[in-house]
């Protein structure tokens, strides 16, 4: 995996695929996907799971089909693979890629998402303007969630993404010792103005971890694709 790190090849062929990578932890492929070999055309799945970063998490039969259901093999396997996600995600001389991970361990153990909006706004105008054009992953729907779950991730913290609740799915939740962050993402060109927030409130994503007993922090961000940056941050926590 170090060979594979270093040569980087694996992971510009998921930048160049447009990779979302809240998926990562709960990755579906069939038994013939993850028998390709041949790099310039291997399914993401079988890349991921050939390089060792995703391994077998369970399988169901569908007919005379096996469907495996990947994940990350330990928080350890999940930090390493999203640090190096996030430095390509950023542009390899960003030095926020690197430099902001102690912080931002700070801020969700002091549970301050005012600190959070801030850290957020500097890390997402760290990456170099001509990043944006050079880059065509910059230019995916999902780009803006995948840099923030790949910061989170690189941290080897406990995240779900597409959390399963009763009334749907939380786009990220983070659960911390003592407390639990929900988030929801939202393009600003194509949501109205404080709809995260109100997907999170109305849909009661917050009855599945009320049961804890634990503080629950609500965070809808808004990201615009023109402003390069995040527009909205609206939080409401429940003790």
């Amino acid at each position: 995996m170090i060979d594979i790190i270093e040569r980087r090849h694996p992971i510009e062929v998921l930048m160049q695929r447009g990779l979302f990578t809240p998926n990562l932890a709960r990755t579906m492929a069939s038994e013939a996907l993850l028998s390709s070999f041949d790099v310039d055309h291997i399914a993401t799945e079988a890349l991921l799971w050939q390089t060792g970063y995703l391994t077998f998490a369970g399988q169901q039969r569908m007919g005379a089909r096996i469907q495996y259901r990947l994940t990350y093999p330990n928080l350890e396997v999940q930090s390493a693979l999203n640090d190096v996600l996030l430095r390509a995600l950023m542009a390899e001389q960003a030095p926020a890629a690197e430099q902001a991970l102690s912080r931002l361990h700070e801020i969700l153990q002091a549970g301050d998402p005012e600190s959070l909006r801030a850290h957020l706004h500097s890390l997402f105008a760290a990456i170099p303007h001509h990043w944006y054009d050079n880059a065509p992953i910059a230019h995916y729907e999902g780009y803006w969630a995948s840099v923030f779950y790949s910061h989170l991730a690189a941290l080897g913290l406990e995240l779900i993404a597409e959390d399963i609740t009763h009334h749907g799915r939380i786009d990220l939740t983070l659960k911390l010792e003592h407390q639990i962050w929900l988030f929801e993402f939202k393009l600003a060109e194509r949501s109205p103005t404080g709809s995260a927030l109100r997907q999170l409130k109305d849909k009661g994503y917050a009855d599945k971890y009320c049961a804890l007993g634990q503080p629950i922090t609500l965070i809808g961000i808004a990201f615009s694709e023109q402003q390069r940056q995040l527009v909205a941050f609206e939080v409401e926590r429940l003790v």
